[in-house]
């Protein structure tokens, strides 16, 4: 059901509905919509005065009217959106239902957390949002991300996204722009991403998510958008990588004046880092091992981010394995979720009876 309700960024109210008729069924307390479209739900503990978040976003990539239908076959399911994160929302929805069959009883109130806003130009602004108007302090807190099983975030990049507009206000005579629109001013400009990218520092990247120009096939096209990404531990480096772009930029527009080209940074993220020997990593990293699930400890820029600049000391789990995300034909399998649920509660009952030094 999560993974068939389309939920784009910043029209998420049909799965943040579902998500609040799940947390009544459970009979949760304070279960409420906040100014972002956040949906939040409190699982009370035995001590009312301490505090765990858990976390899933519930936007999805893809529009909706796109197809969503779920394909179940043996072992797996197959949709758009399915892990990304319709399996996150799915286990947000069904945790009460488990911690009570497993008759587990929280120490600490756990609140439930709908997330808003992650993708694109939302820019974890759920996430942001709630910890800047929530009243609670947190001890901790877990992201779930449907794949990959063996995740385990502890630490979030700097990063700045962007896009570049190329528009071309007339052809004139120009025998290029005749022929290829603005395709051959994307190719130019894909091409110095890519050399800067090459040459850059040390652990700085730049990703290349999308290259749009053009609908057919005889017709030139007169506008085209190249989606990018800068990437490092380091915020001065992802500065000084933006502006090295805005300069090559400039300069490839620089004398065409058929031709404009305007680059928008559209999110941002600050690093931070939990670190590898944090009682709470280590925790998680011995608890995958007992469950024969290698860890995977990459770096991430979800709402892990928000949450490291809050100080909250957190971590993102990845729930299965899965294959072609952000496709129509993103998978998950199903066997590998029961050891992801048992992660996640292993790592919750730690969070429950472990206090931790402030951040």
């Amino acid at each position: 059901m999560a993974g068939e309700i389309p939920a784009p960024t910043g029209d998420e109210r049909m799965l943040t509905r579902f998500l609040s008729d799940r947390f009544t069924e459970s009979g949760l307390n304070d279960i409420a919509f906040d100014q972002a479209g956040n949906i939040a739900a409190v699982l009370p503990g035995r001590n009312p005065q301490r505090n765990l978040l858990l976390a899933a976003h519930v936007d999805k990539v893809w529009p909706e009217a796109d197809d969503h239908t779920v394909s179940v076959r043996v072992g797996k399911m197959k949709a758009r959106g399915i892990a990304d994160n319709g399996l996150g929302v799915a286990t947000l929805a069904t945790l009460p239902l488990i911690l009570e069959r497993l008759n587990i009883k929280l120490e600490s109130n756990l609140i439930l957390l709908g997330t808003t806003k992650s993708f694109g130009r939302g820019d974890l602004g759920g996430m942001r949002f709630f910890l800047e108007n929530t009243d609670r302090e947190f001890e901790s807190a877990l992201c779930l991300e449907g794949m990959n099983l063996g995740r385990l975030s502890f630490a979030s990049l700097g990063m700045a996204r962007g896009e570049i507009e190329v528009k071309l206000s007339g052809p004139g005579n120009d025998p290029d722009t005749l022929t290829t629109g603005v395709i051959a001013m994307v190719q130019e400009i894909v091409s110095e991403l890519t050399r800067l990218n090459r040459d850059s520092f040390p652990g700085v990247r730049i990703l290349l998510g999308a290259v749009n120009a053009g609908s057919g096939y005889n017709v030139p096209p007169s506008t085209g958008r190249i989606c990018f990404e800068i990437r490092s531990e380091d915020a001065f480096r992802v500065a000084e990588m933006e502006g090295r772009i805005r300069s090559s930029i400039n300069g490839i527009g620089e004398g065409k004046e058929d031709l404009s080209i305007g680059i928008e940074i559209i999110a941002r993220r600050s690093p931070g880092n939990l670190g590898g020997s944090h009682p709470l990593v280590k925790f998680a990293r011995t608890a995958m091992e007992a469950l024969d699930v290698e860890p995977k400890e990459e770096p991430s820029i979800s709402e892990l981010a928000a949450l490291l600049t809050h100080r909250i000391p957190s971590l993102t789990l990845g729930l299965t394995r899965g294959e072609n995300r952000h496709s129509p034909n993103e998978t998950i399998q199903l066997e590998p979720l029961f050891d992801g649920i048992a992660h996640l509660l292993a790592v919750l009952r730690h969070m429950d009876r472990t206090d931790y030094a402030p951040l």
